[in-house]
């Protein structure tokens, strides 16, 4: 009779749905259930001020969490994002302001932009090259441009913050959609985090390209047997993910009116942590895009949290690498799981 019960229980399509919205986005329970302590231990958690912080926290890590999200869909992960975004914000800064040498002129913003997208793209064609065509370890190459990018970060602005950009671009960091509809201030950059992750949770699902990346993640020999050539979707991956490191850097300099070298740090962590929270295995061909999302916005929480129960600084770097460990164990028992 248990055994009957226990059969009717998966056949509920109500009792499946659930299993199946747990297992996919269990970062929203994550969040759900720290919010609400959050929101009794704190007195500050639950004001707009604060989850508008939160939001505006998550917006550019979120962005540039997406194209780590879609490499490690194919099995390989990018060390170099983080710095990708620094090089780029810093080379935008230097071109909008006329400083990048002697006797410069100040550059149009949209123009400025554009350089920022293709440098950054750039650099992930670089690292889709010699990955996905020379055979290089991921780790190895990312690791290679992770240093060239900051190295270039500093050469080209001698460390020296730069601040203070037209405001023309503020919208984007600083700027709030729709105030005439909305009673409170949604920051534009939060808008575009939802839209990028919308188009790309439609592109992974819904056409060729996102079902041959999801193809090579879960099995390259299979995939490759299949018809579907392994190393275009790797080198696009990469492709893809500097772009997005790119418009994470745009974003992030509207957003702070500044730049430094230090732009970006920790952000291709950040991106692992939030990926797999998310339910994105590293062993790739697994996960759903969208789930990043919420699992950058719960790790932004987490800290949030941990700032008002003032925790130390330090401390918190000590909790993100714990929180990094967790993560990867508990993917590690999932897959463990299903094989």
């Amino acid at each position: 009779m248990s055994q009957v019960g226990a059969r009717a229980a998966k056949e509920n399509p109500v009792l499946k749905a659930l299993s199946k919205f747990s297992k996919d986005f269990m970062s929203v329970l994550g969040i759900i259930f720290l919010g609400a302590i959050l929101s009794l231990t704190t007195e500050k958690f639950l004001q707009w001020d604060n989850l508008k912080l939160i939001l505006l926290q998550s917006s550019t890590v979120a962005i540039c969490a997406l194209g780590q999200a879609i490499i490690l869909l194919t099995g390989n992960f990018d060390l170099s994002l983080g710095r990708n975004v620094a090089f780029t914000s810093c080379l935008g800064a230097l071109l909008m302001k006329g400083m990048l040498y002697d006797g410069m002129a100040p550059m149009n913003p949209t123009l400025v932009i554009l350089i920022i997208l293709a440098a950054g793209t750039f650099i992930g064609v670089c690292n889709g090259l010699l990955t996905a065509y020379v055979g290089l370890p991921a780790f190895i190459a990312t690791l290679g441009l992770q240093n060239v990018c900051y190295g270039l970060a500093k050469v080209i602005t001698n460390a020296t913050p730069i601040a203070t950009f037209p405001n023309s671009i503020a919208w984007l960091g600083r700027g709030f959609a729709f105030p005439e509809i909305l009673k409170k201030n949604l920051p534009w950059c939060v808008v575009l985090m939802l839209g990028i992750y919308i188009f790309a949770q439609f592109i992974f699902t819904k056409t060729k390209l996102g079902r041959n990346i999801y193809a090579v993640g879960g099995n390259k020999e299979a995939a490759f047997f299949a018809g579907i050539n392994v190393k275009r979707y790797t080198f696009l991956a990469f492709v893809m993910a500097g772009f997005l490191a790119a418009f994470s850097g745009v974003v992030l300099m509207s957003r702070l009116n500044s730049v430094a070298i230090t732009n970006g740090q920790s952000y291709e962590f950040d991106a692992v942590i939030g990926s797999i929270i998310g339910g994105i295995s590293l062993t790739g061909g697994k996960g759903r895009l969208i789930g990043t999302m919420f699992g950058i916005i719960f790790v932004m929480l987490l800290f949030n949290g941990m700032t008002q129960w003032k925790v130390d600084a330090f401390m918190q770097d000590v909790l993100k690498g714990i929180v990094l460990v967790i993560a990867v164990t508990l993917d590690v028992l999932r897959n463990r799981k299903r094989v």
